[in-house]
C-alpha cells in the first residue's frame, strides 16, 4: 500500500480488525519512511459493477457516492451511522448477487429507494425528491398522495 504522505510504496501494517458488520478490515498502517500512521479499509469485491446512465455514459460503480446519497437522504434523522454502513454494504450486497456487471442508475435508485421506504419515510421523501427531480410542490403533494394511498 503506498503511503498517502510521501508516496513510498512499502507500508507496514501494524494492526487489522474487522469493521462495520463483519464486510470489511480496517488496516493501521505505518510508513518506515515519513513515519506517519495512516487507516485503510479493504472490502470485498465480488464483481466490477458498471453504472449504465440515462445518457447512455457507463460509469464504474462507486460505492462512496451511493453512500453519500444515502446519508444525505438520512441526514439528521435518527438512525445510527452504523445502520447507514449496513444499508450501504446491503443494497452492494444486491447489486453484485444480480449476476449483471452492467447495472442502470434507475435500478440502483429504485433498490435505494426500495430500502430507504422501509427504514425512514422522510429519507425516502428526500431521495425520492432528488431522483424523481420534483421540481414543485405540486410533485412533493402527488408524491406523498400515492405514498398515503399505498400504505
Amino acid at each position: 500500500m503506498r503511503c498517502p504522505f510521501c508516496g513510498l510504496d512499502d507500508t507496514q501494517v501494524k494492526d487489522s480488525r474487522p469493521a462495520e458488520d463483519g464486510s470489511a478490515i480496517r488496516r493501521r498502517r505505518f510508513c518506515p519512511g515519513c513515519s506517519q500512521r495512516f487507516t485503510t479499509v479493504e472490502r470485498v469485491q465480488l464483481r466490477e459493477l458498471t453504472v449504465l446512465k440515462t445518457d447512455a455514459r457507463r460509469v464504474p460503480f462507486d460505492r462512496d457516492k451511493l453512500a453519500r446519497s444515502v446519508r444525505i437522504a438520512l441526514r439528521k434523522r435518527p438512525v445510527q451511522e452504523e445502520r447507514i454502513e449496513r444499508i450501504v454494504n446491503g443494497i452492494v450486497r444486491q447489486l453484485e448477487a444480480s449476476g449483471e456487471t452492467d447495472i442502470t442508475s434507475k435500478a440502483i435508485g429504485e433498490l435505494v429507494m426500495e430500502t430507504l421506504k422501509e427504514v425512514d419515510a422522510v429519507a425516502y421523501v428526500r431521495f425520492a425528491s432528488v431522483y424523481r427531480n420534483f421540481r414543485e410542490a405540486k410533485d412533493f403533494e402527488a408524491f406523498l398522495g400515492s405514498l398515503g394511498a399505498a400504505t
